[in-house]
């Protein structure tokens, strides 16, 4: 099949101005290389190559810098995960200390170690007194000059690998049980990988290659300080044709180590895709129908779980007190800044915005780290862990917990057939679609046994009939949990039909905590009337109505003591829409103009603008559109009649 040719889009050309410099540059570099090759004795080169001094200083180079490589990750890993990760008085000068060595000259670097660990240096006359450790003219002394010029490289390229991988990741293993330096081992390591195995290579390289900081430290004694640098600096003075051998076969590796990093180990940490793109990206079979069969009745047949009633204090940016029994769902709903997450994460222990002072059961955790406090939280995206197949995610929570394997993955096995995915074991994340990705997520959050269980918008991210789908299993496994589980949601049908309370936030202070039929009937915040479809206008009470705050007057049928500050809520389906002045007994008639009309099901949804009223929302048939003409920007009349209005103190 023949490839298309490709071409050039307008404006590709690159500016005269900037491309002849960029070829300068490329001469500049690339001339010193053309040079060796050049010079190299192509006839001698096997001669030179295997020399005896020339075979024992590269045996002495893997050396000095296999073990410069691992001090540098023994150091130098965790020196980068603080500097990423641990916000620390004077953490630009740790930093700087870090860079330091990669920008002083060689030689400079190698009389500062000369006057820290030399035999009159600060650390010197210490350590051979005490442990008879000499390290200038010693290997220990070229491998110590390595380290100090090279793990720089690996720190930074680390640093840099850490910063780009999003936190949720440890926060959701640290709230399935597993401890700081599990989450490190089987979560960071493994996602940073790529800037690990760079900052290694890159590590490894330049410590081959040290020469300044090393003849100055630790001399150039052959066989025991002689690295290959060292001796094609000697081979010079005395062999010209051999130090151009040997410097071939450096500039060799370097290149090697280079062209295998290059795109392969230098992208960004882990499987960010977005769930929505997953179908995208794994092909027809995560794009199929996806069927939740019927867990078999082995499955079915379950332990009755341990209750876990909750009481919370929270301060903070969030301020409230919740009170919880066994088995209760909470939707925690309010408008983006309201204190949400922030309540999930204090009662995970993971925000400094807000504490919670947090009792489940008999047990106060408050004083307790993130992974003993048996909560378990799913983020928005599920956060599953990309190196891992769906199996082995959700069987991580229990192994943390030291469950064995075996029996881990024998209840995350069950997990995943009870919500549908059990087909799915073996899949890594990024070959999952949105709603069977939510669906492993859930399943490993149940399968730890936590007490309680924070749901942060599971199903944002799912299409309409996967989240209903997912909705139904969900609501099933929630009906069987013992703990509490609160749920922050901005689905109105998700709070009325998986909830048995729903908390409204605002400002970080709750509004309401009440059934969700309550909160339907009678909201107490205009964004909740608006969340639910209706008309929401904040106002002071009068003898008749409501003053409302944008300006006009409502007249209700039960109106509150005067001057009460209150919420009235309409309908859109109780507001009529004319194209004349109605007569008759609506109390509440505005002029107006359409300045929206979208399809909701078998209604179409106005919104008419008013200078007599706030912005209002009205639900009429297509036929009665038809029939009145109703066209975007048309010129209306509307009324509500005061029977129709329901008013609820703030």
């Amino acid at each position: 099949m023949k490839r298309p040719a490709l071409r050039r889009t307008p404006g590709s050309r690159a500016p005269l101005l900037l491309t002849v410099p960029a070829l300068l540059a490329v001469a500049f570099l690339m001339l010193p290389l053309v040079g060796v090759l050049a010079r190299t004795s192509w006839g001698g080169l096997g001669d030179h190559l295997t020399a005896e001094a020339t075979t024992e200083a590269l045996r002495l180079s893997l050396l000095v810098s296999l073990w410069s490589l691992g001090l540098s990750l023994l150091f130098g890993v965790p020196l980068a995960w603080l500097l990423a990760r641990v916000p620390f008085p004077g953490k630009a000068f740790v930093r700087s200390l870090v860079l330091l060595p990669m920008v002083l000259p060689p030689t400079v670097g190698g009389v500062a170690l000369l006057l820290a660990f030399g035999r009159r240096g600060l650390l010197g006359p210490w350590l051979e007194d005490t442990f008879g450790v000499t390290l200038p003219f010693h290997t220990s002394g070229a491998v110590l000059a390595a380290t100090f010029v090279a793990m720089p490289f690996l720190v930074i390229s680390l640093e840099g690998a850490l910063g780009g991988l999003r936190p949720r990741y440890e926060e959701t293993a640290a709230s399935l049980g597993a401890s700081p330096i599990r989450v490190f081992l089987t979560v960071t390591l493994p996602m940073v990988a790529p800037g690990l195995i760079a900052g290694a290579a890159l590590t490894w390289a330049r410590a081959l290659g040290e020469f300044g900081a090393t003849i100055t430290f630790a001399g150039n004694l052959p066989g025991t300080t002689q690295t290959l640098p060292l001796q094609v600096y000697l081979l010079l003075q005395d062999s010209p044709e051999a130090a151009t051998s040997v410097s071939l076969l450096l500039l060799a590796i370097a290149m090697v180590v280079l062209v295998a990093l290059r795109g392969r180990w230098t992208g960004a940490p882990g499987d960010h895709r977005d769930p929505a793109s997953r179908a995208v990206a794994v092909g027809p079979a995560a794009t199929a129908p996806d069927p939740f069969p019927e867990p078999s009745a082995d499955l079915l047949e379950k332990t009755p779980p341990e209750p876990w009633p909750l009481h919370a204090d929270v301060t903070g940016f969030t301020r409230l007190t919740l009170d919880a029994g066994p088995g209760t769902t909470i939707a925690v709903v309010g408008p983006n800044g309201a204190g949400k997450t922030t309540l999930l994460r204090a009662l995970l222990g993971l925000t400094p915005r807000a504490r919670a002072e947090l009792r489940l059961g008999d047990d106060d955790v408050t004083g307790l780290p993130p992974h003993r406090r048996g909560v378990a939280w799913v983020p928005q995206d599920g956060a599953l862990f990309p190196h891992l197949s769906a199996l082995t995610n959700t069987a991580y929570g229990l192994r943390a917990h030291g469950v064995p394997r075996a029996e881990a993955r024998r209840d995350a096995q069950g997990w995943l057939d009870r919500l549908g995915v059990g087909h799915l074991a073996h899949r890594k994340p990024a070959q999952l679609s949105g709603g069977q990705a939510q669906r492993v997520a859930l399943a490993r959050a149940l399968a730890a046994r936590p007490r309680l269980l924070l749901l942060d918008e599971p199903l944002a991210a799912l299409d309409q009939t996967t989240r209903a789908r997912v909705r139904h299993t969900l609501r099933g496994h929630l009906a069987e949990f013992g703990g509490v589980c609160l749920i922050v949601t901005h689905d109105p049908v998700e709070a009325v039909s998986l909830a048995d309370r729903v908390l409204v936030l605002e400002d970080g202070r709750a509004l309401q905590d009440e059934p969700p039929a309550q909160v339907t009937r009678h909201p107490r915040s205009p964004w909740v009337a608006r969340m639910l479809g209706r008309n929401a206008w904040p106002g002071a009470a009068t003898a008749d109505g409501l003053a409302l705050e944008g300006g006009g007057h409502l007249v209700v049928a039960e109106p509150l003591p005067a001057g009460t500050d209150a919420l009235a809520v309409i309908a859109p389906e109780a507001v009529s829409v004319h194209r004349e002045r109605p007569t008759g007994s609506p109390r509440n008639v505005w002029p107006g103009t359409v300045r929206e009309i979208t399809s909701g099901g078998s209604r179409l949804r106005l919104l008419i603008t008013s200078a007599e009223a706030p912005d209002l929302v009205a639900e009429i048939t297509p036929a009665a559109a038809a029939e009145l003409g109703i066209a975007d920007g048309s010129a209306v009349w509307t009324s509500v009649k005061a029977t129709e209005v329901t008013v609820v103190p703030l």
